[in-house]
């Protein structure tokens, strides 16, 4: 087994346990004003609640997402090079359903994916596309479809529903505590100081953990694109020049070092330790290819940009 086989088996390991830890927690805290108020029938309805939420938002928002933004479907003719490495990307992933590339017409440098493993794609912005090379681009779609393999996308949703709901019932139990308040001091009882704090604190701490998944699944996702391209450098590269483009806010707010709690309110890692742990993988180990070729590098990744379907082709038709 080489160094870099090895290195990913641990830090897969990691991460998967730290992911069931927060997700556990998350249910944790969303049972707690469950309970206070109906006790265990109030703990299952939340769980079933989440459930049913999860499964009817697991495709309606990104097809909302992909409608605001002006996105087109690219064709194979129109970005061939993409496709080529997407078809090797998702061979090695597993994943069997033709892969899927839309464009945003936007400046900004991003990417995301949309859908799950069995109907779902990628999105790339204008911005994106004209500042990273090739290779970086590979690395950024090795990162996406890792989100695509392991259904990242629902998992946010499942997370993004058990906070909104740890904030309805911790409203809930509020008012209750409210409108009971009168009648536990005229008979004398004592004041439900540990329900005040858990209604209190439930909401924070869930969207703390929710952030924490989010942070964990992009730390996973850079660990899978370097177990499916073995080059790490290209996701490392590319994070650096995001970094560079979204981090000059933060420096004209903060400095060259923002505090160490903005930390806790992000949706992805610091730039920097995510480049360390993929530096991390390699040393001592041998790097493979890409799935690019190098007489590819010269040629534009997108040879035709499509036009916006509109509103109705996303929201009604099935991909």
């Amino acid at each position: 087994m080489s160094h870099l086989t090895r290195s990913i088996g641990l830090a897969r390991l990691k991460n998967t346990l730290q992911t069931l830890l927060i997700v556990a927690s998350l249910a944790l805290v969303l049972a707690l004003p469950g309970y206070l108020l109906t006790g265990i029938p109030g703990v299952l309805v939340s769980l079933i609640v989440v459930a049913i939420v999860v499964q009817i938002t697991g495709w309606v928002p990104a097809r909302l997402v992909l409608a605001s933004s002006g996105a087109g479907l690219l064709r194979r003719h129109q970005a061939p090079t993409l496709y080529q490495a997407l078809d090797v990307l998702y061979q090695r992933a597993g994943l069997e359903q033709p892969p899927q590339l839309y464009y945003t017409p936007s400046p900004e440098l991003n990417a995301f994916t949309v859908g799950g493993p069995r109907e779902g794609g990628i999105a790339l912005t204008e911005g994106l596309v004209r500042t990273l090379d090739l290779a970086q681009l590979v690395g950024v779609l090795a990162h996406e479809v890792s989100h695509l393999r392991h259904g990242d996308t629902r998992v946010m949703s499942m997370a993004a529903a058990m906070t909104r709901l740890t904030l309805w019932l911790a409203l809930l139990l509020q008012i209750s505590l409210l409108v009971m308040l009168p009648s536990l001091v005229a008979e004398g009882e004592p004041l439900p100081w540990l329900a005040l704090l858990a209604a209190a604190c439930a909401p924070t701490l869930s969207s703390l953990l929710q952030l924490a998944l989010s942070r964990r699944r992009e730390y996973s996702a850079d660990l899978e694109a370097v177990a499916l391209t073995g080059d790490p450098y290209a996701l490392a590269s590319a994070l650096t020049v995001l970094e560079r483009h979204h981090g000059a806010w933060l420096m004209t707010m903060f400095g060259r070092r923002p505090p160490a709690w903005l930390d806790w309110l992000r949706t992805h890692p610091p730039t920097r330790e995510r480049i360390r742990r993929l530096l991390a993988l390699v040393k001592g180990s041998h790097v493979s290819v890409s799935p690019t070729h190098r007489d590819d590098a010269a040629r534009p990744v997108i040879l035709e940009r499509p036009g916006p379907l509109g509103r109705r082709y996303w929201i009604v038709r099935r991909r």
